[in-house]
């Protein structure tokens, strides 16, 4: 099966065979990061980008054309989140917004962007939706789940301190996406 083309591939996991999307990321990974890498210059940095990049492919993957070539839209996606990651990283000189009097336009103007309390009370409640649905998860996945979402854990560190290996973290984290989207759907 390792063998197949990426568009066979992908025609499987359409027809529900999850190990096809395995094989595809397990084909792609060291690419993607390698790319990811060559924009950020960072371990780190390349490591989340390359995760970003997976979990954007297998959310939009039915948005596919299949009369285009895989390699291409996964590099296409690949750019794009390294570029994205890149403005948000670029920091802002506050001090160029100063006018004679020593006053800041920009900093006067802008919104208070702290959550009111409703946007709280929706928060809370979705956070404890989400948990409870994660509690339903096999503990393989939830514990996965949590380490990277509540913990904000790289996929090495959770590989390292489950002792997996690191495609296998990663494979548990996008099952475990997987079904938390098919039990918030409900």
């Amino acid at each position: 099966m390792n063998n197949r083309k990426d568009e066979e591939l992908i025609a499987c996991y359409f027809k529900g065979d999850e190990q096809s999307l395995e094989i595809l990321i397990a084909r792609y990974l060291k690419p993607i990061y390698g790319f990811a890498y060559h924009y950020v210059n960072n371990i780190k940095d390349a490591e989340d980008i390359s995760q970003d990049v997976f979990v954007k492919v297998w959310r939009n993957l039915k948005k596919f054309n299949r009369e285009k070539r895989f390699k291409a839209w996964i590099f296409k996606i690949a750019k794009n989140t390294c570029l994205d990651f890149l403005k948000k990283k670029k920091a802002i000189v506050f001090s160029a917004f100063e006018i004679e009097a020593g006053k800041n336009l920009l900093a006067e103007t802008i919104m208070d962007t702290a959550p009111n309390p409703g946007e709280i009370v929706l928060q809370k409640e979705s956070e404890s939706v989400l948990q409870a649905a994660v509690q339903k998860l096999a503990p393989q996945y939830a514990q996965v789940f949590s380490l990277r979402y509540n913990e904000d854990y790289t996929f090495k560190m959770i590989a390292k301190l489950l002792k997996e290996p690191l495609n296998t973290v990663k494979s548990r984290y996008l099952r475990a996406i997987g079904m938390l989207r098919d039990t918030l759907a409900v």
